[in-house]
């Protein structure tokens, strides 16, 4: 619809002149069960307040038709009043009542009312999902977040159904038809997007937590966890309600803010956008986090990290909620942060910062080096660009920065602006403003200045130790050199950093431990440690001790030669964790090699103990690999690679998570690596075996995969794999397979499902693409072109969640550098170029897609050019 992208000056102008007072929302789903039912009538019922009676304003609704509209009694003539994506509402009163009665349609994206037929049983399932704007595809509302209301839900379903809202149940009417509805309790005051619906068969399962609040007065919150029926022998719901339980109690001691939405339920949802979404008293989460298969130690902490930091977001996001979308951050980098920190703390995980500095600083340093960066505190100007921010330097960055701030101001200070902040802004909106306000007193300083030079500016700031020493290895200087230009408006942009300088060395015992730490703030282009002249250089200067601050570090020539040699010999797990980020930086960058890292991979991969930074090197490597190496290169670094997993394989303990980590390494370098053929379709038959190596269906499938993809497999093999194997993970693992064959008849299919077809839901459209994507690129060079021509009518045609993972998903962005070019005259670099001179008129989130893609290819043809 023409009208779907609500600008910021028009969320401004609209909440200048209205207060929401309250919805009730009526809406029937008893025949979601009958799959040619598209749609489901939608009931709202609204009342508001007009600061400016006579004035004008409207409601968002995207629904399949609009049956009535009635204003203060009037009926209103939808013809008139519906346009596109919005209902126009006239001469307003100043206070004001608004019926809408009209038909939704079910979704396949994700996106609204999500419909799910179970393949294991039949079952039809149904959950909402709204983040930024898409409460309007279920009822008629004001969609906007600092239009807070409280929110009334009745369902009608059938009678055999469980259904739940953000609201505990508080009765249920009976009907003759063999349905029933469900009459939930208002909300508290929150925001449309935040609101939610669960319908289906779902199994659940109760609990409750208990704490005594600092005034002695007990709180009492009741645990439900809810998901598929045919997933619930899988659900270890005594685990999960522990994690909540803990959580509970150490936010609500941090934060000193009684939990105010009632009831905590826990939903496992199929087909999942998202890692989780934090409606109030029904958090959704991907089922995903239901594991069919064996799991790993990272797994679970993965888990457990997602449901602390959805709880965070009871207070920041939920009880506060930032105006509009230029804040994000006050709720996402303050759950990132706060999750981490939770998962470390209740939960005694001494690996959940390691985590954090292996994975999602990863992401927040990716993000941020793209052609699309922007500060943490974006320039949002429409609901599109919102959707494309939930991105590495909203979350990761943010909470990075977080984490600097506490070593800057302490932690005490940061606990009591949040409490401030809590108590101050309750059921209400803010800015970065109000935060700095709550930062500021707590502190005790002026936080404007910090603020600015961490929150308002862009880009990766790099800090590089300028060391010179006499004969003796004696330190006579040693400074710390910041560059950091904001890649937005091109000027210099120097952070403060408080960190700690780590001096490492190699001791008797071949151990890399540390000798010594020294805390110091850097500030500008160049900040000298005298502290440390005339002491002896260590093997191993680190000057992000701890991971204290945001930033890509260059090592001293003595620190790079000692990590490149002897990373695993560094037995303190973070520093171990924050050095090899640095090393793959460096090769993201083409400043190290993809042999040099995979050298240094294989040097230290097989010693780490850390599964979750063992998975993640081991990615990398398989990364630096097949994107990164020069092409007359790759084919003997792969086979180097290979034999490296092989030995490590073998190596790991039977029955460990890092023998699942080695095995599922192994199944994807297979894709591309004909000489372990034999194996995989050894360990599928039965005739190889690992042992204390279980072939679940998770690794099941990813080895299907490699054979696929090596043309080693039949379509027969597969569908009777799908036989065994029943359930919508199985029926992906399967999409996956069937279009990774190498062959020109099952790419054209593929891409035609893919970019013309409307039968695939959004979990199979990138089963689908992944499969596309596999193979030799010459299978893909005949959709290059068709690409660029058609992803304008993709993104115009299909709801953003689809268009976005389209035109993400089949960007033929893997392409070699021939010997002798330069990467930017590469044809498909070449192509793209065209069609961003050529499209400035398109819509700014679809450009921002191409640009990043662009970005990517552009890296892995440098890195190609610079080891060439």
């Amino acid at each position: 619809m023409h009208n779907e992208n609500l600008r910021r000056d028009e969320a401004a102008d609209r909440s200048a002149i209205i207060t929401v007072s309250s919805y009730e929302i009526t809406l029937d789903v008893r025949a979601a069960e009958d799959a040619g039912s598209t749609g489901f009538s939608s009931r709202t019922v609204v009342t508001f307040d007009c600061s400016s009676p006579g004035a004008d304003t409207f409601l968002d609704f995207i629904p399949a038709r609009v049956q009535s509209v009635t204003l203060n009694g009037a009926v209103l003539d939808p013809e008139q009043v519906v346009d596109g994506a919005r209902i126009m509402l006239p001469q307003l009163a100043e206070q004001n009542t608004v019926i809408v009665d009209g038909t939704a349609l079910y979704s396949r994206s994700g996106e609204g009312m999500h419909r799910f037929e179970d393949p294991a049983d039949g079952e039809t399932y149904l959950y909402t999902q709204y983040e930024p704007a898409d409460a309007r595809r279920v009822f008629a509302c004001f969609e906007q977040p600092d239009l807070k209301a409280s929110f009334s839900f009745h369902v009608r379903a059938p009678e055999r159904w469980t259904v739940a809202s953000n609201g505990a149940e508080t009765s249920r009417d009976q009907h003759d038809d063999g349905s029933a509805t469900w009459h939930f309790a208002p909300t508290m005051r929150i925001s449309t997007y935040i609101t939610t619906v669960l319908a289906g068969p779902y199994e659940s399962v109760t609990d409750e937590w208990t704490g005594i609040l600092d005034g002695g007065e007990v709180l009492t919150i009741p645990l439900s966890l809810f998901c598929r029926r045919s997933l619930s022998a899988h659900l270890d719901a005594a685990r999960i309600f522990d994690t909540t339980r803990r959580g509970l109690t150490y936010f609500h001691d941090l934060f000193q803010y009684p939990y105010p939405f009632g009831k905590y339920d826990q939903a496992f949802v199929p087909e999942y956008n998202l890692g989780a979404m934090e409606n109030p008293g029904l958090v959704t989460f991907t089922e995903s986090y239901v594991f069919q298969s064996r799991a790993t130690h990272a797994q679970y902490e993965a888990r457990d990290n997602t449901i602390m930091h959805e709880m965070a977001h009871m207070w920041f996001g939920d009880l506060v909620t930032m105006t509009w979308w230029d804040d994000l951050w006050l709720k996402e980098s303050f759950a990132d942060f706060s999750g981490a920190l939770a998962v470390a703390e209740a939960l005694d995980s001494p690996t959940s910062w390691v985590t954090f500095a292996t994975r999602r600083k990863a992401w927040a340093y990716l993000q941020d080096q793209l052609p699309s960066t922007h500060p943490i505190v974006a320039d949002i100007v429409d609901l599109e660009a919102a959707k494309l921010n939930f991105d590495g330097i909203t979350y990761a960055k943010g909470a990075s920065v977080l984490k600097q701030l506490v070593a800057y101001a302490g932690f005490e200070a940061f606990a009591s602006a949040a409490r401030s902040y809590f108590r101050k802004h309750a059921f209400s909106n803010t800015t970065l403003d109000d935060l700095l306000g709550a930062l500021s007193e707590a502190s005790g300083r002026d936080m404007s200045d910090w603020a600015q030079r961490w929150l308002q500016t862009s880009g990766v700031p790099q800090l590089a130790a300028q060391v010179e020493t006499d004969d003796d290895g004696v330190y006579t200087s040693l400074a710390i050199l910041q560059q950091a230009l904001d890649p937005v408006s091109s000027t210099p942009a120097p952070r403060p950093h408080s960190v700690r300088l780590g001096l490492y060395s190699l001791d008797s015992n071949g151990r890399l431990l540390r000798t010594a730490s020294h805390d110091v703030l850097l500030d500008g282009d160049r900040t000298e440690i005298p502290e440390l002249i005339g002491s002896a250089q260590p093997d191993l200067l680190l000057i992000n001790d701890d991971d204290l601050t945001y930033a890509k570090l260059v090592f001293d020539d003595r620190s790079l030669a000692t990590l490149l040699s002897s990373a695993d010999r560094l037995e303190e797990p973070l520093a171990r964790a924050v050095c090899l980020a640095a090393l793959w930086s460096s090769t993201r960058d083409g400043i190290l090699s993809a042999d040099d890292y995979v050298e240094a991979v294989g040097r230290t991969a097989p010693a780490e103990e850390g599964v979750g930074i063992l998975q993640q090197l081991l990615q990398n490597a398989r990364h630096a690999v097949e994107h990164y190496a020069p092409v007359p290169a790759r084919m003997a670094l792969r086979e180097r690679f290979t034999r490296f997993l092989l030995r490590g394989l073998e190596a790991a303990a039977p029955g460990s998570d890092h023998q699942l980590v080695w095995a599922r390494a192994l199944a994807a370098t297979a894709r591309k690596t004909a000489t372990l053929a034999p194996l995989v379709r050894g360990l599928l038959e039965g005739t190889e075996t690992v042992d204390g190596l279980v072939i679940d269906d998770e690794l099941t499938w990813q080895l299907w995969q490699a054979l696929a993809a090596q043309n080693l497999a039949t379509v027969d093999e597969l569908e009777a794999a799908l036989q065994r194997d029943r359930t919508a993970s199985g029926r992906t693992g399967f999409t996956t397979a069937c279009t990774s064959f190498p062959d020109t008849a099952v790419k054209a299919r593929a891409w035609k499902e893919a970019v013309f077809g409307d039968r695939l839901s959004n979990e199979l459209l990138s089963a689908t693409m992944v499969g596309f994507q596999q193979g030799p690129s010459e299978l893909r060079d005949p959709y290059v072109d068709a690409y660029f021509q058609e992803i304008e009518r993709v993104w115009r045609e299909l709801p953003i969640e689809m268009s976005a993972r389209i035109v993400r998903g089949l960007y033929p962005g893997d392409q070699d550098l021939a010997e002798g070019s330069v990467p930017e005259d590469h044809p498909v670099v070449v192509l793209t170029d065209s069609w961003l001179d050529e499209h400035t008129g398109s819509p700014q989130s679809l450009r921002r897609i191409v640009v990043e893609e662009r970005d990517h290819l552009l890296r892995a043809l440098r890195a190609q050019q610079a080891a060439g």
